[in-house]
This record gives C-alpha cells, structure tokens and sequence, in this order.
C-alpha cells in the first residue's frame, strides 16, 4: 500500500474509537482486518496497527489541544468524521516526525473530501492552519 492508503486505513480504523469502548478496541481492530475490504498485507497491518496504537494512546492530549486551538469548536461538536481526520492529523503535526506538516494537512483534506460532508474539506483546513 502507498501512504495515502496507509493512511485511510488508519483514519477508518481510528474512526471506531467514536464507537466502541477501549477496552473493545483490540478486538475491533481484530475485526477490522478480517474485512475483505481492508485486507493488506502482514507489513501494512503492523505499520496501521501500530499507527494507530500511538494515535489512541495520545488522543486525550490531541483532543485538549483541539479544543485550545479550534475556537468556538469542540471536538464534541464537531463531527465525527470530521473529527477523526483532525486527530489523524494533528497526531502526524505533532508526533510523527515522518510527515511534513503540509503533507498532513493536504492528506486531512483530501480525507474530508472522500468521507465528510459538503464543507467538511474547508472546517478541516481551517481547523488544522491553526497548527501549522
């Protein structure tokens, strides 16, 4: 898989988080991966594995530093969708040294395009040049 893929499989993957408890998580992210349509191969699974072990286990600090950045928002305002791409995002701003900030802002808006709403792209942007 090239980054792009990687990526949207990490986003689909963190996005559960909204969903179930943490406690269930190791078995969603078990099930996950038994979809037909997120098969990949043994390499790809530890990298989206271990992505977004890094991403969950700092999403109390990424959720507080949206909430100071994003006035007038708050991740529990916003959308869900939305708001997984933030974190994705802001995770790869911060934490991963690998990606270049622009890099994870262009990638979060071209999630926002593919899985948000009508105006999702630009509330993604807007919320994200605010990091950069």
């Amino acid at each position: 898989m090239n980054r792009r893929e990687l990526r949207e499989q990490i986003f689909k993957l963190l996005f559960r988080v909204e969903f179930n408890a943490q406690s269930e998580m190791t078995e969603q992210c078990t099930l996950f991966f038994e979809d037909e349509e997120n098969t990949a191969s043994e390499k790809d699974i530890a990298y989206i594995r271990g992505k977004y072990e890094k991403i969950a286990e700092k999403l109390p600090e990424i959720d507080e530093l949206i909430n100071k950045t994003a006035k007038g928002w708050s991740t529990d305002r916003m959308g869900k969708v939305d708001l997984t791409i933030i974190r994705l995002a802001v995770y790869e701003i911060r934490y991963d040294e690998e990606v270049p900030e622009g890099v994870a802002i262009n990638e979060a808006v071209e999630l926002a395009k593919k899985f948000g709403q009508d105006g999702s792209s630009g509330f993604v942007n807007g919320i994200l040049a605010k990091f950069a």
